[in-house]
């Protein structure tokens, strides 16, 4: 059994980052996310369903959903399987967040707060680039300079984060680090340095959940690794599939090229064969010709470049 609980079931990440007593983590690490562009200085977490305003509202239920210190909505989501639209779907998470703040009444000037989605990915996604941090928002195409700066996408694909303890640099990597490698360590490092990892290791051991708590990570952890299991197996079998294609194609264009090859050879052979019969009936056509004229038969042969047998048994016939 792992010492540490896995942060990226369902249980695990919103105990990280989705509880008030586990706040001053969650501040700790948007701060250190967003570390030279601006400082938050307190959080609220907010009730990650959304209210729905009429019937058939396709309310998002977020991860941790919180607001800062001045009014920003951050909307914080852990993705274990890569699938279709993602980008679209965290778009979509952000529009929303936008959207909601929209004043009930006659009068409002659009005065909206900026919407950060933080989205930890457990997978590397082929519609992005092949970086660990991506950040996306609102630029001018021309100058590429910030055109609005009141939407932010941030994608941190996990896979392609390869660093070590001891090649951490910053607060912000080392987060990365203890989060994609948490339940695999036996002790996190850097607690004796820095007191928000001392209580991401107090409260990120199994031993102190409670039993409550421990019923519903022990859920949260088999329905992580059932998913992890159908997803490899299929992934598996649509290898296994790809390869069987494969070799099916191969072999039979392998065939069927070989088979052209063969035939093409074949008719060539048979051609430059057919060119030498002829060349040879027609000298010994000549030689015939010569021998009925009364030419010395070693003249003919020199000449026609047939040995002295073949002119011979010309000469009986």
């Amino acid at each position: 059994m792992a010492k540490f609980i896995n942060p990226f079931t369902d249980v695990g990440f919103k105990r990280i980052f989705g509880q008030e007593f586990s706040k001053p983590l969650l501040l700790d690490f948007l701060n250190n996310l967003l570390a030279g562009e601006r400082h938050i200085t307190s959080v609220q977490i907010v009730n990650n369903e959304q209210p729905a305003e009429y019937d058939g509202d396709r309310s998002p239920e977020f991860d941790v959903f919180c607001e800062t210190d001045s009014g920003e909505k951050i909307i914080v989501e852990m993705q274990n399987r890569e699938q279709p639209h993602f980008k679209e779907r965290t778009l979509y998470y952000a529009a929303e967040s936008i959207v909601r703040q929209g004043e009930k009444g006659a009068l409002w000037d659009y005065g909206i707060k900026a919407v950060y989605v933080v989205a930890f990915m457990n997978f590397s996604f082929g519609e992005l680039p092949n970086e660990f941090r991506i950040d996306a928002g609102l630029t001018n195409l021309r100058s590429g300079e910030m055109f609005c700066d009141k939407l932010r996408l941030i994608y941190l694909q996990l896979p392609l984060f390869r660093k070590e303890a001891d090649d951490c640099n910053n607060d912000f990597e080392r987060w990365i680090y203890v989060l994609k490698n948490m339940d695999t360590l036996n002790r996190l490092p850097w607690i004796a340095q820095n007191a928000v990892f001392r209580r991401l290791a107090e409260i990120g051991e199994v031993s102190a959940l409670s039993k409550e708590d421990r019923i519903k990570y022990d859920r949260s952890l088999k329905a992580f690794r059932d998913a992890y299991n159908t997803y490899a197996w299929a992934e598996k079998k649509a290898m296994e599939k790809g390869m069987a294609e494969g070799l099916e194609k191969g072999m039979a264009e392998g065939l069927e090229k070989g088979m052209a090859e063969g035939e093409a050879k074949g008719r060539a052979k048979g051609r430059a064969e057919g060119r030498e019969e002829g060349r040879a009936e027609e000298r010994l056509a000549n030689a015939r010709s010569l021998i009925a004229n009364n030419i010395p038969l070693d003249v003919i042969a020199k000449s026609l470049g047939l040995s002295a047998e073949e002119i011979e048994q010309l000469s009986v016939k």
